[in-house]
């Protein structure tokens, strides 16, 4: 008893030396900067190179993507990570007006913020709901140079997506039975829960035609046991410059895996400019 003990201090120790040495390589640089209609949004930037931008799903915010082997494996692996909170979430601003979330807020203040860190050309990595503000993006601004949607499939190619509607009432009005622990969840975490039936509401789509103007390189990702998603090879099939891979994991735990930053990290250099 007294060895394994002894072993699990050495580790915790040898885990704890680790972090701060990377902290110390690796320090971050953060900040807040005012978007289009004056929400303050946060980001941080850690690393050198090649710019990267993290977009975060719902009901979670940019630190989501720390607990992710990918966050780690790309600083050091010579990448600029820039994570930032989208509006509504995190540390950044949440409007409570309709008007803050309409004409794609979400893609205009990621197109702000790399202006005003002076980024030129980037790559941008979406999950869940950040795929769909990532296909906005590429339809958007072209100093996209490639990019990766993961955990998504096609069905927000229709704009009166049946499971955005039905987030979109539950959070309004809690009246959804089925959702009944994600709205006890959201208000158990002190959450915006107004703020978050907004982005429901005004969640962006992206038609088929769009789709296939992107020229850009794009690599389709998804968890093996992604229940949700399982329509991701077709989205891949629209795209018409993608490649389709699967990963280990369900819809909420395959990003953060070793296996879905190799995916990610080998795409993204065999397309480095």
């Amino acid at each position: 008893m007294k060895l394994i003990l002894a072993l699990f201090s050495f580790l915790l120790m040898y885990q704890a030396n680790a972090q701060t040495t990377f902290d110390s390589k690796f320090p971050i640089t953060s900040g807040y900067y005012s978007s289009f209609d004056g929400t303050k949004i946060y980001y941080e930037v850690r690393g050198q190179g090649k710019p990267v931008v993290l977009v975060h799903g719902f009901i979670v915010s940019g630190n989501s993507w720390k607990g992710s082997a990918l966050y780690k494996d790309l600083i050091t692996g010579g990448y600029k990570v820039i994570i930032l909170d989208m509006r509504g979430n995190g540390k950044s601003g949440k409007p409570h007006n309709e008007e803050a979330y309409e004409r794609d807020a979400e893609a205009r203040d990621i197109m702000g913020l790399t202006n005003y860190l002076s980024i030129k050309k980037y790559s941008v990595i979406g999950y869940s709901r950040g795929s769909i503000i990532t296909a906005r993006l590429l339809l958007l601004d072209k100093h996209i140079e490639d990019a990766v949607i993961g955990g998504m499939g096609t069905q927000f190619t229709n704009p009166e997506w049946p499971r955005r509607l039905m987030f979109y009432h539950a959070l309004i009005a809690d009246t959804v039975r089925e959702l009944k622990s994600l709205v006890a969840y959201v208000q158990h975490q002190h959450l915006d829960q107004l703020a978050l039936a907004y982005l429901q509401k005004y969640q962006p789509s992206a038609s088929v035609k769009q789709l296939h103007s992107i020229k850009q390189p794009v690599l389709v990702i998804r968890g093996d046991k992604d229940e949700y998603n399982v329509s991701a090879p077709e989205l891949a099939k629209i795209l018409p410059n993608s490649t389709y891979e699967t990963t280990p994991g369900d819809h909420d735990h395959a990003y953060i895996t070793p296996e879905f930053a190799k995916e990610v990290i080998t795409f993204l250099r065999e397309h480095h400019y």
